[in-house]
């Protein structure tokens, strides 16, 4: 099982902002390009905690969809789901899974 302190400096190292949130105490917020995923300590070192969405404040924006439209939405609060930030998100997801995968 790899070593979730090893993990966090290679995401660390590479570009990431590790972050806690009182709300989550078992949770390392992750967050780069204002995108977020929480991390979760997990049989094959740290994993992902649901899907990553976008930051808006101390809150984790989801991805849904309203009205027709694509929004990130935390509580009330809703910000539009730009090309722009779906690439970014994109982004985020896969580069994040690939410093979570395990090295042989």
């Amino acid at each position: 099982m790899p070593d979730p302190a090893e993990q966090l400096q290679k995401i660390y190292v590479a570009g990431f902002e590790l972050k806690v949130f009182d709300r989550f105490p078992k949770c390392v917020g992750v967050v780069r390009d204002e995108c977020i995923a929480l991390l979760v300590p997990g049989t094959d070192g740290l994993q992902m905690l649901g899907t990553p969405g976008w930051q808006m404040g101390e809150a984790l924006g989801v991805l849904v969809e309203t009205g027709g439209r694509r929004v990130f939405q935390a509580k009330g609060e809703i910000i539009e789901a730009t090309p722009e930030r779906l690439e970014a998100l994109r982004h985020f997801r896969e580069d994040l899974q690939q410093l979570l995968r395990p090295t042989l």
